[in-house]
């Protein structure tokens, strides 16, 4: 785990998209993390207390690829619910809006007007849950984001060949889009990466800035496969547990 991990810039900007070799093990690594996940104990971590936590989706994937995410956190206690949008083929039509109407469809899974619920995505969608906590202000909770370029260009991901087969164009972001989505929100937030990502550059997960409550965890693993790893599991019940008010950096075992 680095929490106080900064980057210039340039060493963002310069980061290229994993090699095409990296991507290619994507699929084995996946299967070898699934398999660790099914044995790794659970007994000890830290339980929940029942608030509501949903799970969004990366691009081309819906609540069967969060399925595993989600059971766990239904079995740590919490109250976890996927997106309800199905699969994840990118914003439609003017992205302020879609963000603005999905934030809607969030509030709809706090059954208590008092409940604040964490956000947690994986790759774009954890762009999604970073921006509709902008929007859910103080219903927000936290957000934790799992393999996320929300720092970084299209052209460090892997991605914008599904991207393009699933929207017939090309995913673009100006430099004011680009500016908004590094901004953290306004709650703690929480950015796990892997350096051995194949899908986009590590570089583009990372959160900058002197101070706030927002930190980059590291874990091993591979992008397609960061959904149901075990190192991911044991931040992600660490850092829900955590009581409002009262966030404080992860500290590894």
């Amino acid at each position: 785990m680095n929490a106080s991990l900064t980057l210039t810039p340039h060493e963002r900007a310069a980061a290229p998209a994993p090699s095409w070799t990296l991507t290619s093990f994507e699929p084995a690594r996946a299967a070898l993390e699934y398999a660790a996940m099914r044995l790794m104990d659970k007994s000890r971590l830290p339980r929940g207390d029942g608030h509501p936590v949903v799970l969004f989706p990366g691009l081309a994937s819906d609540q069967r690829a969060i399925g595993p995410l989600k059971d766990f956190c239904r079995q740590l206690g919490y109250d976890a619910r996927d997106w309800g949008r199905g699969f994840n083929a990118g914003p439609k039509g003017d992205p302020d809006r879609w963000l603005d109407d999905l934030a809607d469809d969030v509030l709809t899974h706090a059954p208590a007007e008092g409940d604040r619920i964490s956000l947690v995505g994986w790759s774009l969608g954890g762009i999604y849950a970073r921006e509709v906590a902008k929007r859910l202000g103080a219903r927000a909770r936290q957000v934790i984001t799992i393999g996320t370029p929300f720092a970084g260009s299209t052209a460090q991901t892997r991605a914008g060949l599904v991207y393009r087969l699933l929207n017939g164009r090309e995913a673009t972001l100006d430099t004011t889009l680009q500016r908004r989505l590094r901004t953290a929100p306004p709650v703690p937030t929480t950015s796990i990466y892997s350096r051995s990502d194949g899908v986009v550059a590590w570089q583009a997960c990372i959160q900058d800035g002197a101070r706030g409550q927002f930190e980059n965890i590291e874990v091993p693993g591979s992008h397609c496969g960061l959904g149901w790893n075990a190192d991911v599991y044991r931040v992600l019940a660490d850092r829900l547990q955590q009581a409002p008010g009262r966030w404080q950096p992860y500290a590894a075992p």
